[in-house]
């Protein structure tokens, strides 16, 4: 009976020594593949959910998150919709565990210089959040042009439409000091 005793017990610390292995296996795997995670994925995992965006200059938006690029996200606020490039950001809070990668190649290659094409494109009036070191200022006008790191302002007083007689003067913006860029039509519009 001696020996049955001993062959249970060497069995046990066997079997607690496997499951320590396989725990610690399963720890290191998640830490390789949480190290394989990139922020827009994450926020592709939150798409829906409301959540606050604090940028570098100390201003924060909250909405609910309806795009996650590869170089910027898409916000609802109640009455307006506001693209912030992630470089801007300091923290977010509200994002779900979740995350999704992209699937579509074409979609990985848009980044901030695309979405802000398409906003010169359609000659919508926007404000502009520009972020001063630990403050930031706004400037509401249209995009005129979008090189590979900038962007040309043609800056109007809020509310008028773009006319070279509106114009007070163009303004070039580094995307580096971009905090957000918000619609000046309702979100959804």
């Amino acid at each position: 009976m001696r020996w049955d005793a001993l062959f249970n017990d060497m069995e046990a610390q066997l079997a607690a020594r496997q499951r320590l292995d396989f725990e610690a296996e399963v720890a290191e795997r998640a830490l390789v593949d949480a190290a394989k995670v990139e922020l827009a994925d994450r926020l592709r995992g939150s798409l829906g959910l409301s959540i606050r965006v604090h940028v570098s200059s100390g201003a924060a938006f909250e909405g609910a998150l309806s795009h996650a690029g590869s170089e910027a996200l898409v916000l609802d606020e109640s009455m307006h919709q506001v693209l912030i490039p992630y470089a801007a950001a300091a923290q977010f809070a509200g994002l779900s565990r979740l995350a999704v990668p992209e699937p579509s190649r074409v979609r990985q290659r848009l980044g901030l210089g695309s979405a802000l094409r398409g906003l010169a494109g359609s000659r919508a009036p926007v404000t502009i959040v520009v972020a001063r070191g630990r403050a930031e200022a706004e400037q509401y006008g249209v995009i005129d042009t979008v090189g590979r790191d900038f962007l040309d302002l043609a800056v109007m007083r809020e509310g008028e439409d773009r006319r070279a007689a509106g114009v007070r003067q163009v303004v070039t913006i580094p995307f580096a000091a971009l905090a957000g860029i918000r619609s000046a039509s309702p979100a959804g519009n």
